[in-house]
């Protein structure tokens, strides 16, 4: 006979391209009806007093928000039912701390970072950026094995700007010179894999064809001509409590998609 049925927490992730004209495309409604515990947005590209209320603190849910220093520039969010126990939102080198790229929540002996990865491409649509972005990658990684060396429970979810193997871009070979899947950048998710971080997603989702972005060229998104950027990557002590992952491409308001992860809730005790 079975037992009552374990709850579960939801960890969703997303990159509005924008948190205020995603409000205006529903933003608001898809909140509520999320199902979600914890939302890690990127490239919120807004200061908390320029977004309507009901987006900048939602009934039911605690808001947290890390703006870049440069007005409509990058920036994070994080929503939660419940406050954290802790949160900071610096990696302590401020070539990356004045860009609004990092807020991390803590609840119990779990910890959610919410990241926003550089794009390496410059204004030029070269790659004068990658140089920036490895860092970036390369500090990140730094300060969540110090979280997970700590006992903690780590996710690391958002923006990655890479695919990461073929498996996910529609088209790899036509883009093995284009940032966002160069041999360096995947080197760096390599580099989480190898000391054992898990991509929840592809943990649970082995076939192709599942994307978190596409260019806003026409027809792209109906052909499904994407790529899969956006990650939720786990540390060994929380991916054992991971029970599910899935992408939602139907969900519109930016040119990415939410992607999100299922754990059971004992992973905060």
């Amino acid at each position: 006979m079975s037992g009552p049925r374990r709850r579960t927490l939801r960890i969703v992730t997303w990159n509005v391209n924008g948190l205020r004209a995603c409000a205006r495309k529903g933003f608001a409604d898809w909140l509520a009806g999320s199902r979600a515990d914890v939302v890690g947005l990127q490239e919120v590209r807004a200061l908390p007093d320029e977004l309507p209320p009901d987006v900048r603190a939602p009934r039911g849910w605690h808001a947290e928000f890390a703006p870049a220093e440069r007005r409509g520039y990058s920036g994070v969010a994080l929503y939660a039912r419940r406050k954290p126990d802790a949160s900071f939102r610096a990696l302590g080198d401020a070539r990356f701390d004045v860009e609004g790229r990092l807020l991390v929540g803590r609840w119990g002996r779990l910890a959610v970072a919410n990241a926003y990865f550089p794009k390496g491409s410059g204004r030029d649509r070269d790659n004068s950026r990658v140089p920036y972005k490895l860092g970036f990658y390369r500090a990140l990684f730094e300060r969540a094995e110090r979280l997970r060396r700590a006992g903690l429970r780590v996710l690391v979810l958002g923006d990655f700007n890479t695919a990461h193997r073929e498996i996910d871009l529609a088209n790899p070979r036509s883009n093995q010179t284009t940032s966002g899947f160069l041999p360096e950048e995947r080197a760096e998710i390599d580099r989480w894999l190898a000391a054992g971080w898990v991509d929840v997603f592809r943990s649970f989702v082995s076939e192709p064809g599942h994307y978190t972005w596409w260019s806003q060229r026409i027809g792209a998104r109906e052909r499904n001509v994407g790529w899969r950027i956006d990650y939720v990557l786990a540390s060994p002590a929380a991916m054992k409590f991971a029970t599910g992952a899935w992408i939602e491409p139907h969900v519109r308001g930016s040119d990415h998609c939410p992607a999100g992860v299922e754990l059971d809730a004992a992973v905060v005790a």
